[in-house]
């Protein structure tokens, strides 16, 4: 893998993620309840303070630039997830991308939140302590899916670009 790869990486994922936010975005302006990236910000500052599992995060103390620490975690997950995608298709799907796999990498990247970030915050393994669980469940699905699109849109954006 060159530098030139790593970067390409670096932007799909930058890319992916921007795509998510403006779904996010398009979503809450028709009423749609999205993610609070504070939250994600104060989890996170609690990792370095020895702090994984909370019982509610939005109960936890405040942690200062959590908003800003949120969309910096949002964006380097996103990077790493279009690193994941490169490292499971080859290098080659970056000159040449199709959007099966990035698709398909993207709806399996809402493992994170299910098992990972959701339980951590207090809302229990898929959400399932939370009011609607399975309106949950649907919506991240939904977003993850939007966020695999986002990686095939901006690499494919990106190879047309350096051709």
């Amino acid at each position: 893998m060159t530098s030139l790869d790593t970067f390409r990486i670096i932007l799909i994922g930058c890319g992916a993620t921007f795509v998510m936010d403006v779904w996010l975005i398009l979503l809450k302006r028709f009423g749609v309840q999205t993610l609070n990236f504070a939250f994600i910000g104060r989890w996170f500052g609690h990792l370095f303070r020895g702090r994984f599992m909370h019982a509610s995060i939005n109960k936890a103390p405040p942690i200062p630039n959590e908003l800003l620490l949120g969309w910096f975690v949002h964006y380097a997950v996103g990077i790493a997830f279009a690193g994941v995608l490169v490292t499971l298709v080859g290098v080659t799907w970056l000159r040449e991308p199709t959007w099966v796999p990035a698709v398909l990498v993207g709806v399996c990247t809402v493992a994170a939140p299910f098992f990972i970030m959701q339980p951590a915050m207090g809302s229990g393994i898929a959400g399932a302590k939370t009011p609607a669980p399975m309106k949950g469940r649907l919506r991240s699905v939904a977003n993850h899916a939007v966020f695999g699109l986002g990686l095939y849109l901006s690499a494919w954006l990106i190879a047309w670009f350096l051709r």
